[in-house]
């Protein structure tokens, strides 16, 4: 699938609705602007790639909605060459969005289709995270501590196993509640013992579940 300057055009313009939506950190708004979302969408909806909206990639799981991606992101408060790592790969989106903002990316995903799908995908368009198969709630402990962590579904409450991954002066970003909405919390690692926590409005994601799907 090819980079047409109308993609280009879409793509601005989507930007353009996300920051009067009210995300305003420039360097996430630029990535975006950067990653081609056609490219991550099944065909049937492509025509819609840059509509504000959420669509379907099979196995029940969803290429979330820009504005929220781009809100999510601006959370996680994410520098040049920080460790970060997103639970929840999916089509590949959100972690091409990370490493176009200069992170190192670490995604595990527990969908063996979509892994095998974004694990040949991504590299073919530029994109180099390094990929895992797992159960997200266990993360990826031989990798860490992490700068950042990002989970991309909603989690009924936030894996202990994700608390201890996450540095010291480390932030993580997590929709948290039932299947219905949730609340979009960030957590700051203030010491080994204490996290700093708020909450940044209602979301809804498609469930955070648990194990792998062979």
């Amino acid at each position: 699938m090819n980079e047409s300057y109308r993609h280009k055009g879409l793509r601005k313009k989507l930007i353009e609705e996300i920051r009067s939506k009210g995300v305003s950190d420039n360097r996430v708004l630029e990535a975006m602007e950067r990653v081609p979302r056609h490219m991550f969408m099944d065909s049937s909806f492509v025509k819609f790639a840059y509509r504000d909206q959420a669509f379907p990639i099979g196995c029940d799981q969803t290429i979330s909605q820009p504005y929220t991606v781009a809100y999510q992101t601006e959370l996680l408060e994410v520098r040049r060459h920080d460790k970060v790592l997103e639970v929840g790969t999916g089509s590949g989106y959100q972690a091409a969005v990370l490493l176009e903002m200069g992170a190192k990316v670490y995604t595990i995903e527990r969908q063996r289709e979509l892994f095998l799908k974004a694990q040949s995908f991504l590299p073919e368009i530029g994109y180099k995270p390094h990929f895992f198969y797992g159960d997200g709630y266990a993360g990826i402990p031989s990798y860490a501590p992490f700068d950042r962590i990002i989970v991309t579904a909603g989690a009924a409450e936030i894996p202990e196993k994700l608390f201890e991954q996450l540095r010291v002066g480390g932030i993580m970003v997590v929709p948290v509640g039932e299947s219905s909405s949730q609340v979009m919390m960030r957590i700051e690692r203030i010491s080994d013992e204490e996290y700093k926590k708020s909450e940044h409005g209602h979301f809804v994601f498609v469930p955070l579940l648990k194990g792998k799907s062979f």
